[in-house]
């Protein structure tokens, strides 16, 4: 039977109280998996998919980021990281976590998963933090232009300082996101490019934890982030050794059908790392983790991290 656990620790920006659940196994764990979650939603979402890994042995943990879920104090801080360094101390948490977790079981293989937003955070703790992970999975990530991303981020960057780093726009939402949903047409709702499931988009669409605002300033620091895990640069620091597997659907907007995902992938091998995957889901959207076919991911996932447990 898994259990699953409530926790609360303290962020790295000195002042937040981030929100965390942990979902144990039975039996004593053979390894831990840490989620990354992404942007208007929060660890939670993951329950099932958690819930399936601790069944398997494994023990899945993971915090709601600044100004995520249940990760902020004040209401002005909904879609919030930080005034300043946001990605980076949202990075930051991830490393926290990662040690308080693996203080309270130590000597276990310690894996990573990022979706969406969370994939460029775990593409950004890789670089951060070499060689504190037995493996990353990557889902849901992509590879924009620089170009783009920068013109972005001047724009989120002007608004801030004219209106304040807690602005909120509809514009930049929908600049950020509003073309995701074209190839789905006709559309039932705004976002039936998050899953092929309609359950899954009607419960999103209901969600107060996925509907909210960003700020320009969270806007802002993902394309920091965009940025730096993308410079080649950066991506050298990494261990290379580390094993990392790409999943995607192949529908995705987020990795452009593919393209994005492909662009990705290729930046690690060239950036020499050994042990990289990739698998694109057909007729897959952008949560392939909560799609209609979902428990082929799981099991491709399960998979992998069993392959990828060190061999005693």
């Amino acid at each position: 039977m898994v259990t699953r656990e409530e926790f609360f620790f303290p962020s790295t920006d000195g002042k937040t109280s981030l929100h965390a659940l942990m979902w144990k196994p039975e039996a004593p764990p053979r390894a831990i998996v840490q989620i990354a979650h992404g942007i208007c939603e929060y660890v939670g979402r993951y329950s099932a998919f958690a819930a399936f890994l601790a069944e398997n042995g494994f023990l899945v943990v993971g915090n709601d980021h600044l100004g995520h879920g249940k990760s902020w104090q004040d209401p002005q801080r909904e879609g919030l990281f930080a005034e300043q360094n946001g990605w980076q101390t949202v990075v930051n948490d991830m490393e926290a976590l990662r040690v308080r977790i693996a203080g309270e079981y130590p000597g276990l293989p310690y894996f990573l998963l990022g979706h969406s937003m969370g994939s460029f955070l775990a593409r950004t703790y890789l670089i951060r933090f070499p060689g504190r992970l037995a493996g990353a999975v990557i889902s849901g990530t992509g590879q924009q232009a620089a170009g783009t991303v920068k013109m972005g981020r001047a724009m989120c960057r002007f608004l801030g300082k004219i209106k304040g780093s807690g602005y909120r726009s509809a514009m930049v939402k929908q600049i950020a996101f509003g073309s995701y949903n074209k190839n789905f047409q006709p559309a039932r709702t705004e976002n039936d490019w998050i899953s092929s499931d309609n359950e899954v988009v009607d419960a999103y669409c209901a969600d107060p934890g996925t509907q909210f605002l960003p700020t320009v300033t969270l806007y802002g620091d993902m394309m920091d982030g965009i940025l730096f895990m993308a410079d080649p640069a950066n991506q050298k620091k990494m261990d290379k050794s580390t094993p990392i597997f790409f999943i995607a659907g192949a529908l995705d907007p987020v990795g452009e059908e593919g393209k994005g995902v492909q662009r990705s992938y290729q930046g690690f091998v060239d950036a020499g790392c050994t042990d990289v995957r990739i698998k694109l889901y057909e007729g897959g959207r952008h949560e392939v983790l909560n799609e209609v076919f979902k428990k082929d991911v799981w099991n491709d996932v399960l998979g992998w991290l069993n392959e990828k447990m060190p061999k005693n």
